[in-house]
């Protein structure tokens, strides 16, 4: 019938067994279980190295952990709803669960953006830490609980690069009506800066900085930028992470469709989650190497870096933008707190552990 099946076997109790009698000892009871079928929407292109692997990724591991009463089908950008709608679609229970990254959803909460990434904040590894061990994981699912939501770490790309631009970045000046597509609090800084933010998704960039509707974006690293061929359209592309310094991505799932599932199918799609979690970040590691390689030795890209003297103006700016933010939303406040509480103390075992390490190994 091409059906999944797995029984539970449930054995009558000892003193039943041995009350009734030998001919009941082999007495069982075989109970079908119900297989569950989702949609996983996503913000990324299908399949797209990385980001879109990922959501694929994850649906294998449950539907093998499940053996098969959890199947979970996977959908790109534009194929049920357009990327910039995938948190809405969990909410209202189009899809069950969503791939994508929380500062798509600033417009909804202004605190979204943290869980994602903060300009001149925490790392991927140091964001893994407070999320599940800071108390930030708690605080995210209290700004997704009005929505039906439930968040979980979907990933990390780790440090991102500044991007891509079609002219040189030697001053503050230069980003002056400079239209970037840059999401998130990283395009509050550079609104700030006097540059002109875009929303775009991952499918629109290529197009876009080839016809002019942009002048420069952002968009991961060195893995997914040869991917989309930016070094085609634009000459060039600047390493200097600030705006996105452990981009973490988000599973989504809508909390009712949760609840429906059996405790252990719960436990699956955790476990699951924090295990593609921790992959992404290692393939990223891996992956954007070699890319960098290519993008180098093939292609003749210069690997550039932003003058000190804008990186300062982004840092001062985003001190403001975050301020301001912090003034105007009680839910903001409490996150940073959260949050600043954990980087000052990550900040300063990192400065004799990690940055101690970097220091003595290029010696």
């Amino acid at each position: 019938m091409n059906k999944w099946f797995n029984f539970i076997v449930v054995s009558l109790s000892i003193s039943l067994l041995y009350g009734c009698g030998e001919e009941n000892k082999n007495n069982v009871v075989a109970v079908e279980q119900e297989t569950f079928k989702w949609k996983l929407v996503t913000s990324w292109p299908k399949n797209f190295p990385g980001l879109g692997t990922a959501p694929e990724n994850f649906a294998t591991i449950v539907n093998e952990m499940s053996n098969g009463r959890l199947q979970i089908k996977v959908y790109g950008a534009g194929e049920i709803v357009p990327g910039f709608q995938v948190f809405d679609a969990v909410s209202q229970g189009t899809a069950q669960m969503g791939h994508a990254a929380s500062y798509y959803w600033k417009g909804k909460m202004t605190a979204a953006p943290i869980f994602t990434a903060l300009p001149f904040g925490l790392n991927a590894q140091e964001t893994n830490g407070w999320l599940h061990y800071g108390g930030g994981l708690e605080l995210w699912r209290e700004l997704y609980k009005p929505f039906g939501v439930i968040p979980f770490a979907g990933g990390s790309t780790g440090v991102q690069s500044a991007g891509w631009f079609k002219k040189e970045i030697n001053s503050v000046a230069d980003l002056q009506g400079l239209k970037i597509r840059i999401p998130g609090l990283g395009g509050e800084v550079m609104k700030k800066l006097g540059a002109v933010p875009v929303a775009l998704t991952g499918g629109e960039l290529f197009t876009s900085l080839q016809s002019g509707a942009i002048d420069a974006t952002e968009w991961v690293g060195p893995y997914n930028d040869l991917a989309f061929g930016f070094y085609k359209v634009a000459e060039h592309y600047y390493a200097s992470g600030w705006h996105e310094p452990g981009a973490m991505l988000e599973f989504t799932v809508n909390e009712q469709a949760y609840l429906s599932l059996p405790k252990d199918l719960q436990k699956i799609v955790e476990v699951a989650a924090r295990a593609i979690n921790q992959d992404m970040l290692d393939e990223y590691t891996a992956r954007n190497n070699t890319a960098m390689e290519t993008l180098k030795n093939k292609y003749g890209v210069e690997i550039k870096t932003l003058p000190i003297s804008v990186m300062k103006a982004l840092k001062k700016a985003s001190a403001e933008v975050i301020q301001e933010q912090i003034d105007n939303d009680p839910m903001m406040a409490k996150v940073m707190k959260s949050y600043s509480k954990f980087q000052t103390q990550v900040s300063a075992y990192h400065k004799v552990s990690e940055e101690e390490y970097y220091k003595n190994r290029s010696h």
